[in-house]
């Protein structure tokens, strides 16, 4: 009897401090993709901007590489935390600033740590 009770009173706390160590890991994760998410987002469209004005060959592919990241970011599922392939889709948006960087000539450093967050051109 004693065993079975301890049992369910270890299984009880078990699960609870497991939902709060859960929810304390998952914000944490959530706010960083959030930020670098924000960032890709951020050096897109201000890069799209000070393309505007240019209307050479070179440009457009650079337009259209920056066009393709933000909707890939548009379309990233921010709300839903069951999405199956989200490490896919933000893998596929790294590559992608990757690429970007690379045809605008950047070199690309986004770091996330607890003392320091930083996007470094």
């Amino acid at each position: 009897r004693f065993h079975g009770e301890g049992y369910q009173e270890g299984y009880a706390e078990g699960s609870h401090v497991g939902i709060a160590e859960g929810r304390r890991y998952g914000s944490l994760h959530g706010a960083k993709i959030g930020s670098e998410i924000g960032s890709y987002l951020g050096f897109a469209l201000t890069w799209h901007c000070l393309l505007q004005k240019c209307t050479d060959e070179k440009n457009s592919k650079k337009k259209r590489a920056l066009d393709s990241l933000i909707g890939m970011i548009q379309k990233f599922p921010y709300e839903d935390p069951t999405y199956d392939k989200l490490q896919e889709d933000l893998e596929k948006i790294r590559g992608k600033f990757k690429q970007v960087c690379s045809m605008l000539n950047i070199q690309s450093d986004f770091r996330i740590g607890t003392e320091r967050s930083s996007l470094a051109f």
